[in-house]
């Protein structure tokens, strides 16, 4: 039963910490499309291009350039040209949008406090590792199923 109810407990939750993080967000303006994409910059380093990006966020470019306009709108970000290809640009927060993210990540870790209390760290190690060795087994699944299309394109 445990197998069964798995991926809607981890669906659940991360519904849950969207929401919640959401609300305490509210006031800066942003959706979570908005400060999720601002996470993944900050993340994925300063000078990335957009197809860097999108692949980071696993979203398809024409859905990023529409969030990345709104920042860019907001001030949150700006795009400048990449030296090496002229047609790309290159991704970078504005003071705004580091100071931003400075409020996300005390909001987030406020949130996170609340979220893990009465969890040990022992406890929350051992969750991380299972879903480490969890993610690790989608990326065989998917790998096997690329290969069997593959296999049924050849035939």
């Amino acid at each position: 039963m445990n197998q069964r109810q798995f991926p809607f407990s981890v669906a659940r939750i991360a519904r849950r910490w969207r929401k919640l993080l959401d609300e305490r967000l509210k006031d800066l303006g942003v959706t979570q499309a908005r400060w999720s994409t601002m996470v993944a910059l900050h993340r994925g380093g300063e000078g990335v291009t957009q197809r860097e990006l999108a692949e980071l966020m696993s979203i398809e470019n024409p859905t990023l350039v529409r969030l990345l306009d709104n920042l860019e709108s907001q001030q949150l970000i700006e795009r400048r040209p990449c030296e090496q290809d002229r047609r790309a640009r290159r991704l970078h927060l504005t003071d705004h949008g580091e100071s931003f993210i400075k409020k996300l990540d005390d909001r987030a870790e406020g949130l996170r406090e609340q979220l893990l209390s009465g969890i040990s760290d022992d406890e929350l190690a051992t969750c991380l590792d299972v879903f480490e060795r969890i993610l690790a087994n989608a990326e065989a699944a998917s790998t096997d199923q690329q290969d069997l299309a593959a296999t049924d394109e050849k035939k």
